[in-house]
């Protein structure tokens, strides 16, 4: 069996196919360097998940915040990136239960980073909280 977190991002992976401006280079927890021939990507990765005990049921509420990450190469990156920003924004925004999986899904921030490469290259990070609810003995429903 796999936890809710998994069939999480695995429903984030889904949801963002067809991306604009990058349809198909959507990974996973990726910690290789993305080379100039696979940029733009998009790298989805978990940064946190803390719990907290619902006393009402047996239940666990988690608060997940998902990095949605949007790698490009070209002068002026951010710039080059917004039209990918906004596609994912809507693509995650869309289904606010990822396919049933979620409670919710909330934009927490953006954020920059610039930097000097082969060519000018930018990392355009996108987090989400997304809450969500286990069995307090069983991650898996």
């Amino acid at each position: 069996m796999t936890t809710k977190r998994e069939e999480i991002l695995t429903a984030i992976a889904a949801a963002l196919v067809g991306t604009t401006g990058d349809s198909t280079r959507i990974y996973r927890s990726r910690v290789e360097p993305i080379t100039r021939g696979e940029s733009p990507a998009i790298v989805i990765e978990p940064i946190s998940d803390s719990a907290q005990q619902n006393t009402a049921l047996p239940t666990l509420d988690w608060s997940l915040v998902v990095r949605v990450a949007v790698i490009v190469r070209g002068n002026i990156p951010d710039q080059l990136a917004d039209p990918t920003v906004v596609s994912l924004h809507a693509k995650m925004m869309a289904d606010l239960t990822l396919g049933g999986y979620a409670i919710d899904v909330q934009p927490q921030s953006v954020s920059f980073e610039l930097v000097e490469a082969d060519q000018p290259a930018g990392v355009i990070a996108c987090d989400f909280l997304v809450r969500y609810r286990t069995n307090v003995a069983n991650l898996s429903i």
